[in-house]
């Protein structure tokens, strides 16, 4: 195909690093995976991110600092057969860079195929997944994989990738073209490099005398509104409206939002998935049967899938909607996460430390612990943090019933402590 005829996004691909935008955590003068790649090596891995962040260009990018013959699978259209041809090439050629797009779509016995070739080194696997890859990539798979997780674009980076398609692309740079205005390509684009070119190349032919503003690609989405789009924009916004319509409390938004998703073929497994998330993230402790039902309705979906698993879905994400609300579990364990990295390794206290041999209780490990069922009411007030985090508070109940009794026992045990 001739350069002209190819879709800005395809056009402005970067061969490189040094042309290559964004996840600078990862590929970063210094970064991991940038010195990595600097030795002409690579591990097998998963990128794991959203759509248009770069995984397809990043895999293309390492095949060739390795300098590795590039075998590209999508796996909406890959089986078997066609994992088994990439692995003969690796045993003829020695090596190969087998990239399989979208891999969280490859079932079981698909992802079990690739395993003693990934083992042997005959492939080097980049898997690029939208999902989390836990739940999509089988366990022993994932564990002969390294996972990077790519992450939208920053709004600077953005409009990093505009400006270089005006001044470096073979169609734009020959064309007057006056940006005046970028908020709603960005907006639209929702972070999505792909998108981003696609809509930019669509206001560049659509502009007149060449400029470009607000009102332009708001006239142009108008008539190009987007149809619920799996691995797109759509997917993460009705979520997002769909979390948080059960956030809020309102199963009548939540039904609509997953009716949404249900209608555009949505996997039913990934809503249950969320739906598990948010039992333990938005109600937690203040209900705690909600974590249980979500569980059983994750179970469910993943024996019966649609149609039936719809009503399962529905009665879950009513139940989570119409549950009293609590996000302190979710708050105390990034607060904890947060003390952690300010903190570092503090010692364990010798009264809390493990004593299994003789010399450890000469050292006095686990001297002056109190067995709190030797007790009454089985508690014993002593110090269970390090000496340097003594009386932190962590976990801050909810006002909610529930919680309520909690905080009541807390401050029966705790209140000079904490002050609970």
């Amino acid at each position: 195909m001739k350069t002209t005829h190819k879709p800005l996004a395809e056009r402005m691909r970067p061969e490189n690093l040094e042309t290559y935008i964004g996840q600078t955590h990862l590929v970063g003068e210094g970064e991991l995976l940038f010195q990595l790649l600097e030795t002409g090596d690579c591990p097998s891995l998963i990128l794991w991110g959203p759509p248009g962040v770069g995984k397809t260009t990043l895999a293309k990018i390492i095949a060739r600092k390795v300098k590795a013959p590039f075998i590209q699978l999508s796996a909406i259209s890959a089986g078997v057969k066609d994992v088994r041809a990439a692995i003969q090439m690796g045993r003829k050629g020695g090596h190969v860079l087998l990239f399989i797009d979208e891999i969280h779509r490859f079932n079981k016995a698909q992802q079990d195929a690739l395993l003693g070739a990934v083992e042997e080194g005959v492939i080097t696997l980049i898997g690029a997944t939208t999902e989390n890859p836990s739940f999509e990539v089988i366990p022993a798979l994932l564990s002969r994989c390294q996972v990077y997780v790519l992450e939208h674009l920053s709004k600077e980076e953005l409009l990093k990738v505009i400006q270089q398609a005006l001044e470096t692309d073979v169609i734009l740079k020959e064309k007057t073209i006056e940006l005046k205005e970028t908020d709603a390509l960005l907006r639209y684009s929702g972070g999505d490099v792909r998108k981003l070119l696609n809509l930019l190349d669509l206001a560049v032919q659509a502009a007149k005398n060449g400029v470009i503003d607000n009102a332009l690609v708001e006239k142009m989405m108008k008539y190009n509104a987007a149809r619920y789009d799996k691995t797109g924009e759509q997917h993460y916004d009705i979520i997002s409206a769909f979390i948080k319509s059960i956030r809020g409390s309102d199963p009548n938004g939540a039904l609509y939002w997953m009716a949404r998703m249900i209608a555009g073929g949505e996997d039913p497994k990934f809503i249950a998935r969320r739906l598990l998330i948010l039992a333990s993230e938005d109600i937690g402790n203040a209900n705690p049967n909600a974590l249980l039902l979500a569980n059983a309705c994750f179970d469910a979906v993943n024996k019966i899938g649609f149609p039936e698993s719809r009503i399962i879905l529905s009665q879950t994400a009513i139940y989570l909607a119409t549950s009293p609300k609590s996000n302190a579990s979710y708050a105390a364990i990034d607060k904890a996460l947060a003390l952690v990295k300010k903190t570092g390794d503090l010692s364990v206290p010798l009264h809390l430390r493990n004593a299994p041999t003789k010399l450890m209780k000469e050292l006095n490990y686990g001297k002056n612990y109190d067995y709190t069922h030797d007790k009454t009411g089985n508690f014993a007030p002593q110090e269970y943090l390090p000496d340097a985090l003594k009386n932190t508070k962590l976990y801050d109940p909810s006002d909610n019933p529930a919680e309520k009794k909690v905080r009541e026992r807390l401050r029966y045990w705790w209140k000079e402590k904490y002050g609970y």
